[in-house]
């Protein structure tokens, strides 16, 4: 049975509900806004240290809760979860955590970048389309699109981690969905990680794939690719 996350500290409207989730500001008080999505998980421990990550980096990190408060740690319940969340009230939830960032005092940018994993890597694609020059930089890491976007939407560049063997997000549709960003007129750069499976980034995955040294290269390339387009606070 699902969990309980205890990571929720901020509450945001959107669209008419209250959403949570979890936010973390630099120790300078301020930076540039940034969207962590979380995996098919939910908000766990994981996606909190994720901003918490960015944070010492220079960012306000915002990880919305779009399952609500619920975790779990069991991959039939996670793909049961993720299959009950409605794409379109994820849709509204990450366009409310994007207002409600641009709203801080403390986010120095006019636009967000957005970092997702997984389920969340999916949502990165759809939330750079939905929101168009509003994003400013779409970073996926393994990302599993449930449906295709108008690839002509997305303005912000994306920089994508996938791993070489993976059954939920196939190097090759991660190829195929980045020469479609760019037939769009975007700017798209897919980086396919030899010997990793799903899931290489995340040093708690019960899944057994995480790989070090992938992900110390995905991360060092994510941090330099949100300073160019994005900046940050030293």
């Amino acid at each position: 049975m699902a969990d309980r996350t205890p990571h929720q500290n901020v509450t945001f409207p959107s669209n008419g509900h209250e959403a949570h989730g979890y936010l973390t500001t630099p120790d300078n008080g301020s930076g540039p806004g940034l969207i962590v999505i979380q995996e098919w998980w939910g908000l766990t421990d994981h996606i909190a240290d994720v901003c918490d990550r960015f944070a010492r980096q220079g960012y306000v990190a915002l990880a919305p809760d779009l399952y609500g408060g619920s975790i779990t740690h069991d991959a039939d319940e996670a793909g049961q979860m993720m299959q009950d969340l409605p794409e379109d009230r994820a849709a509204t939830d990450l366009a409310g955590a994007v207002d409600h960032l641009l709203s801080l005092d403390a986010v120095t940018s006019e636009r967000v970048g957005v970092v997702g994993f997984c389920m969340g890597g999916g949502f990165v694609i759809q939330l750079a389309a939905q929101q168009g020059d509003r994003i400013g930089a779409a970073v996926p890491f393994y990302g599993v699109l449930q449906s295709e976007p108008d690839f002509s939407a997305i303005t912000a560049p994306v920089l994508g981690h996938y791993a070489e063997t993976d059954d939920f997000a196939p190097p090759t549709k991660a190829l195929e969905m980045g020469q479609a960003i760019r037939d769009a007129g975007g700017s798209a750069a897919i980086n396919v990680y030899g010997g990793t499976n799903h899931a290489f980034f995340n040093d708690e995955n019960r899944l057994g794939t995480h790989e070090p040294d992938a992900a110390a290269v995905a991360w060092a390339r994510t941090l330099s690719f949100l300073s160019t387009h994005l900046g940050h606070q030293d």
